[in-house]
């Protein structure tokens, strides 16, 4: 079993990125790997808003970054902060795949997916 860095969209819709998360969260899991999401785990103890700790909780992440055996980017584009995560990524070495989900599958929680 891997342990799968899960990159994807947060700010913005936020409601809607944490849902589409959460079911990169369940690919990555029903592929038989364990998963690692920063932007699940730190907005929930840590103020995005206050930047000293949006920036912690970010240090936090590529701190985990270094644990992981690849970096999945889920979703249709690439964040400044998926970016980032990406970048650092391929610094330390880590594979990084680009995958997405589909409409169908955020609808049924269907386990199917697929690579860009």
């Amino acid at each position: 079993m891997k342990l799968i860095y899960v990159a994807s969209p947060y700010a913005g819709d936020v409601e809607k990125n944490v849902d589409y998360a959460k079911q990169a969260c369940r690919t990555v899991m029903e592929s038989g790997n364990a998963f690692f999401a920063p932007h699940l785990l730190y907005p929930a103890i840590l103020d995005d808003m206050v930047p000293e700790e949006r920036q912690l909780g970010i240090e936090m992440g590529l701190t985990m970054l270094s644990r992981c055996e690849e970096l999945w980017a889920f979703g249709p584009r690439i964040s400044a902060g998926m970016q980032a995560e990406m970048e650092e990524a391929d610094r330390l070495g880590i594979p990084v795949r680009r995958m997405e989900i589909s409409e169908d599958m955020l609808q049924t929680e269907s386990p199917d997916m697929t690579m860009l």
